[in-house]
């Protein structure tokens, strides 16, 4: 066949092709539903860790191995998500706009932390069925405590991320914040003199501590990004710029960014 043969035959088919190469590409139907999806997934997906968290605690204070093995279910699914957002981002990327995009963006970097937290919580109640029985009573109180923030972190970013709220993400940091300070007073009591320290049992206490703290720092991390999405700027460029705790420098910046609105 010709090349001649290939070419529109008439005026009015000439320009068909016209309107078809110089129309604007636009998001079809199914590429926005499937953008509401992974959108939706993320959310899910926090509500997943955070019902991990909470069998997690129940396995640590009542000792049930069903609560261990929800905990293993939860694990599996946060996994199963991020799988699933990995083979279904890239091919809605490219179909978005540009705010939709970012919007993806940060579904992504969230997805990524929740998988890491589910996989800590994970490693938190695996030793807590081996140990919890030879352990104090103080460090149970001191774990479970922890383990109080993170579900409750969990929780508000669950709605934060649903309504875009920037002080409840504020709230989150602030939260981190406590739960360091729970895993410094179980370090100090198991390192600081011979008497705390009980050979494997403080190594197993330190671990699980260890890993509320990183699962705490990853939900931490997600509560920045939101700020990041819902605000166009990051809090870690407001941390670089002066020594302030983080909630102050971006709250003052919020009010700075009202006040110009306003003039």
């Amino acid at each position: 066949m010709s090349n001649q043969a290939a070419l529109p035959q008439t005026e009015e088919a000439a320009d068909k092709v016209s309107v078809v190469m110089t129309t604007p590409a636009t998001l079809l139907p199914q590429e926005s539903s499937l953008q509401s999806h992974l959108v939706d997934l993320t959310l899910s997906a926090c509500s997943v860790a955070k019902d991990e968290v909470t069998h997690a605690i129940d396995g640590l204070i009542n000792g049930s191995q069903l609560a261990l093995v929800a905990v293993r279910k939860c694990e599996e699914r946060l996994d199963s998500m991020d799988r699933e957002m990995d083979e279904e981002l890239a091919t809605v990327i490219t179909q978005v706009t540009p705010l939709q995009a970012r919007e993806l963006l940060a579904c992504m970097k969230l997805m990524l932390d929740l998988e890491r937290v589910g996989d800590l919580v994970a490693s938190f109640s695996e030793r807590s069925a081996i140990v919890r029985n030879r352990i104090d009573m103080d460090d149970i109180e001191q774990l479970t405590r922890m383990g109080c923030l993170l579900e409750n972190m969990l929780s508000t970013m669950v709605k934060a991320f649903a309504t875009r709220n920037i002080e409840q993400a504020l709230h989150v940091l602030r939260t981190d914040s406590e739960i360091d300070r729970l895993r410094n007073l179980i370090v100090v009591r198991h390192t600081e003199n011979a008497e705390g320290l009980k050979g494997p049992e403080s190594l197993h206490v330190l671990a699980m501590a260890n890993a509320l703290e990183r699962a705490g720092d990853h939900i931490k991390n997600m509560a920045e990004e939101l700020c990041h999405l819902a605000t166009g700027h990051t809090i870690r460029h407001l941390i670089r710029a002066k020594d302030k705790p983080i909630e102050q420098l971006f709250l003052k910046w919020l009010a700075n960014q009202n006040s110009a609105q306003t003039e």
